[in-house]
């Protein structure tokens, strides 16, 4: 921590009525050591890391979804042993002189969890490190009530990597697991072809499954309606689990993760009766599953 830094947190903590006489013990990374890394770059999550030295990671996380997101999350060597609260400051480099410390958030630190805050501090935090300051977190030391710990993310060395993660996060896809993983695709009236609106989530299903290397199996089960003949439709139906199978493969799909059956005319969920009811029932279920993986 630089001494004006440290002059501006002792003159906070004492005006918010901590006993002066609690020392400060502070990380931060030095000039020298100042390393941040973009450990994940792909199409489903983004991920910008800055070690402190001595008492954790700073990560910035973004991942696909329909809306652009951000997640900090500040992994502590030592976990919190308490409830408490760590408040988040923006302190200014010792080359500008007299530029106030600003407030960022209040970040909540559970037991024996990383601390983490949303899309806005987040943002925020990331903006002031562009702009050269030092966004910092203090807050009493659960094992003794005569330190206060104050960590400090430093902006040097910032520029290149946020450029990357920036880059990173603008070609994130603008979907994510949950909104493709049970997907019901209808085919055309006397066609092996779908419609229009399924053969687009079925290109989206197909670019999911090239970055996401967690899925575990691909279940897929085709119907028609009841016009035909069963035993037709029986074979129809296979048919078209099969070639649905082929497709995935052919996109980097290992065959063995991938489970087909055809229902034929089995299994409506419309009445077929009505043109509306029969395009209905002539569906594929195409349904993925996830190995266990950890969540941000």
């Amino acid at each position: 921590m630089k001494p004006s830094a440290t002059l501006l947190i002792a003159t906070l903590l004492m005006s918010s009525g901590v006993a002066a006489r609690q020392n400060l013990r502070q990380y931060s990374a030095s000039l020298d050591n100042s390393i941040w890394t973009v450990k994940t770059a792909t199409p489903l999550r983004c991920e910008l890391g800055h070690t402190i030295p001595n008492f954790g990671e700073a990560l910035f996380v973004s991942e696909a979804n329909k809306e652009l997101n951000l997640l900090f999350r500040l992994q502590m060597t030592r976990l919190p042993d308490d409830y408490s609260l760590a408040q988040v400051l923006s302190v200014a480099p010792n080359w500008r002189p007299g530029e106030p410390t600003k407030p960022v958030a209040d970040m909540k630190l559970l037991k024996q969890f990383d601390g983490n805050l949303p899309k806005k501090p987040a943002w925020i935090m990331l903006t002031e490190l562009e702009q050269g300051f030092s966004p910092t977190f203090y807050f009493a030391d659960w094992h003794s009530p005569y330190d206060q710990v104050v960590a400090s993310l430093n902006p040097v060395h910032f520029g290149n990597s946020y450029q990357k993660f920036s880059q990173c996060m603008a070609g994130l896809l603008k979907y994510n697991f949950d909104d493709i993983a049970l997907s019901m695709l209808n085919y055309q009236s006397n066609s092996n072809e779908f419609t229009r609106e399924s053969q687009a989530r079925l290109t989206q299903i197909a670019e999911y499954l090239k970055h996401d290397k967690a899925i575990a199996s691909i279940d897929i089960d085709t119907y028609t309606d009841s016009y035909g003949g069963r035993w037709i439709n029986e074979e129809l139906s296979r048919k078209r689990a099969k070639a649905l199978k082929e497709f995935f493969v052919a996109n980097g799909v290992d065959e063995k993760l991938i489970r087909t059956e055809g229902f034929g005319e089995k299994r409506h969920v419309a009445a077929n009766e009505t043109s509306r009811g029969r395009a209905t029932n002539r569906r594929a279920v195409v349904q993925l599953v996830r190995a266990e993986v950890p969540h941000f």
